[in-house]
């Protein structure tokens, strides 16, 4: 598989995501086991108004995001891979007024288990702001609808 048949599947799959609409979220780069996906920053992700601070539950959804969109860079066919586990920690507040990054890597692949981490930072200091580590479970293919498989794979065979 190509990586533009992976930002195209990712691309597609983050389109049905409601929270992901609404949050402006959208990938940057998609390659085999590899996701980066982008946050704008936005008036209506502020945490705290004093400070413009985002909210602490708009970078878990970009981390959530990344790490379960990333499934689909790892796997040559599309499945749906509910969340077993998924652990954030917390380094430090993002920057106001800067878009925040979430870097995923699948770095295990089991017959049954994803394995992911995942990595929030910011363009400008590079520093991190939050880890993530989940696991995903596999279903298999046929266990996902197949009107779903064709819309994020866009028909391909």
């Amino acid at each position: 598989m190509t990586d533009d048949i992976r930002f195209g599947r990712v691309t597609r799959f983050l389109e049905t995501l409601a929270q992901v609409r609404t949050l402006g979220i959208e990938a940057t780069e998609a390659r085999e086991n590899h996701l980066v996906l982008r946050l704008p920053y936005s008036e209506k992700i502020i945490g705290n108004p004093e400070t413009r601070v985002i909210h602490g539950g708009a970078i878990t959804t970009l981390m959530d995001t990344a790490s379960g969109s990333v499934v689909i860079c790892a796997l040559d066919d599309f499945e749906l891979c509910p969340t077993l586990d998924l652990r954030v920690d917390y380094m430090r507040p993002a920057e106001p007024d800067q878009p925040v990054f979430a870097r995923a890597e699948a770095y295990r692949v089991t017959r049954n288990i994803i394995f992911t981490r995942c990595e929030a930072y910011q363009e400008t200091d590079g520093q991190t702001i939050a880890n993530c580590v989940a696991t995903f479970m596999r279903i298999g293919r046929e266990a996902t609808p197949k009107a779903y498989r064709d819309l994020i794979t866009g028909g391909e065979a």
